[in-house]
């Protein structure tokens, strides 16, 4: 379905207590789950842009087909065309080398053990240390896929990890080694962004199908729409910052599993 415009992100900003962490050693190979095209470029764009540059392998996986992310009556197979075409687009903006698209129906993904599986085994072959997905237990989340993929790709980590569940997969179980949440409001790990909010903010253009609904823009022409919804982008990453004295931040939950 289609995303937010920067009100909708969350405020940020909040204050921090216990332990944080800020910017890990880039890994070897990271994995966002989303819910939606676009979605990872709401909150993981710059990080992915700043790993991808460092040399970290990074993929994108999206969930759902983004067949109802329009106001517009349109045929659903049309759109979920062009939103994949949008989402490698925007991937490539960042430098995130591939996207894996899971085709489950936009609007009513389900943690059950179906997507369970099927997620599990994309853990599997990609071999992930680090997975980034939806933070599951944000209080009053209203949206059911952001809810649902993070319980599914959280359930799924842990089975992707037990070489006994699915042993006909023909895939070797696969732990990784950091589980970082976005979309919280828990936040106890920053990754500073500075230096891509830019690449950040050409990869959200790219899913030009979402400019009315989520960027508040009438289209491609409409310059100052557009500006406006950049520099909402820009004061909610310099909020996620703000706790932890950067200028310019992605802020996640940490789970070591």
């Amino acid at each position: 379905m289609s995303a937010r415009g920067p009100h909708l992100l969350g405020s940020g900003g909040a204050d921090v207590t216990g332990a944080v962490s800020v910017d890990l050693d880039p890994p070897r190979r990271a994995a966002a789950f989303c819910a939606h095209p676009d979605d990872s470029e709401f909150f993981v764009a710059g990080t992915f842009a700043k790993w991808a540059a460092a040399g970290t392998e990074c993929t994108y996986v999206v969930l759902t087909d983004g067949s109802k992310g329009s106001w517009r009556p349109r045929d659903g197979a049309s759109l979920v065309d062009v939103r994949e075409r949008e989402q490698r687009a925007a991937a490539a903006a960042a430098g995130v080398g591939d996207v894996v698209f899971c085709g489950f129906e936009d609007g009513f993904l389900r943690s059950d053990l179906e997507t369970r599986r099927s997620v599990a085994e994309v853990i599997r072959r990609l071999r992930p240390e680090v997975v980034l997905t939806h933070d599951p237990w944000k209080p009053y989340r209203l949206h059911p896929d952001h809810r649902e993929c993070g319980f599914a790709v959280c359930d799924a980590v842990v089975a992707a990890r037990e070489p006994l569940v699915y042993p006909d997969s023909g895939l070797d179980a696969h732990r990784p080694a950091l589980v970082l949440l976005f979309e919280t409001d828990d936040a106890d790990h920053f990754e500073d962004v500075s230096t891509t909010l830019t690449a950040k903010l050409t990869a959200l253009r790219a899913h030009e199908s979402q400019y009315e609904s989520t960027m508040g823009a009438a289209g491609a022409d409409d310059v100052a729409a557009l500006a406006a919804f950049d520099d909402g982008i820009r004061e909610w990453a310099a909020a996620q910052g703000t706790p932890v004295g950067l200028a310019l931040a992605e802020s996640f939950k940490r789970i070591e599993p």
